[in-house]
């Protein structure tokens, strides 16, 4: 009569995985204990997935060349810092990405040349209903491509758009009327330092409107200014914060007069030419629209106010 094997209740299973979430040697032992410990061990192991480079991504398709078996499911964080390879493999599988439908956090590198690849963020439209946070750093995808993916994402919070090539290479086209909106209720980060019009003005179009807590944003152009002040305008109900680096020596004193658009919240502006901080809060905005009293700190780089402006 054969011993049978031990067995552990899920629950606790669960009790001795679980504490092991952020430690990858172990959670890899804990798969050679039983194959009724390797679910509980790949929803930690498989929880963050980078394609960094080809080769990363050729290392994954080989360790699962099915991938309706893979662990894709596990992941909830994906990056994908080869784009056109990622894409390629896509389209050769037959809609590879979409395995991925648990993503919650994604994160797209798309630097040099996209070659003839047509749409290549058409695959991630919608890839997961579930995913809430997206960050683009791209030097060669228009303006049009990156916000036809925002549109088609409806639960997504937090956008961070970082380019220094995209904003100016989609004027002349079709008018831009999405008939979908994402949440929006989160972080908000520019760093478009050829200009935040492009993106500005397609997310003054999104029906359901902007509602972020937090703003962050590089102003690198002087005309960028009215941009930046209808953004902080819009989203003034919602706005707890404001973090802005300023380019523009000449005219970062006219942070200051933002404070009557911001009722109450509280702005830090860095001067990164001229190399000094300021903390700028302001008191409500009263009813008239008249712009009360900004005080700001100057801050040098120990933390210590050393001036004190009123304006």
């Amino acid at each position: 009569m054969s011993n049978p094997r031990p067995y552990l209740p899920p629950d606790l299973l669960d009790c001795v995985v679980d504490p092991l979430f952020d430690e990858r040697e172990t959670l890899r032992q804990c798969c050679l204990v039983s194959k009724s410990w390797v679910p509980h061990t790949r929803k930690y192991l498989f929880a963050d997935i980078r394609f960094q480079s080809p080769g990363d991504l050729k290392a994954w398709k080989k360790t699962f060349p099915d991938p309706a078996n893979s662990p894709a499911h596990h992941t909830r964080t994906l990056l994908v810092g080869c784009l056109q390879i990622v894409t390629a493999a896509d389209v050769e599988e037959g809609g590879w990405i979409r395995t991925f439908h648990n993503v919650v956090r994604l994160e797209v590198w798309s630097v040099g040349s996209l070659g003839r690849l047509e749409g290549p963020l058409v695959p991630f439209h919608n890839f997961s209903p579930a995913l809430k946070s997206l960050r683009m750093v791209s030097n060669n995808l228009r303006c049009s491509q990156v916000f036809d993916l925002i549109c088609s994402l409806p639960l997504l919070e937090d956008l961070s758009i970082m380019s220094h090539g995209m904003d100016r290479c989609d004027y002349g086209g079709t008018a831009f009327q999405p008939s979908t909106s994402p949440v929006l209720n989160g972080v908000l980060v520019l760093f478009l330092p050829q200009g935040v019009e492009c993106a500005t003005r397609r997310l003054f179009g999104l029906p359901n409107g902007l509602h972020f807590r937090k703003l962050m944003c590089t102003w690198w152009l002087e005309e960028d200014l009215q941009r930046i002040v209808d953004l902080l305008a819009v989203c003034s109900d919602t706005l707890e914060c404001v973090d802005i680096e300023c380019f523009l020596s000449r005219t970062f004193t006219r942070l200051l007069r933002w404070g009557h658009y911001l009722t109450g919240t509280p702005v830090c502006a860095r001067d990164c030419v001229g190399g000094f901080d300021q903390i700028v809060q302001s008191n409500k905005t009263q009813a008239s629209g008249i712009p009360v009293q900004c005080t700001a700190h100057h801050v040098d780089h120990h933390g210590a106010p050393n001036d004190h402006i009123r304006t």
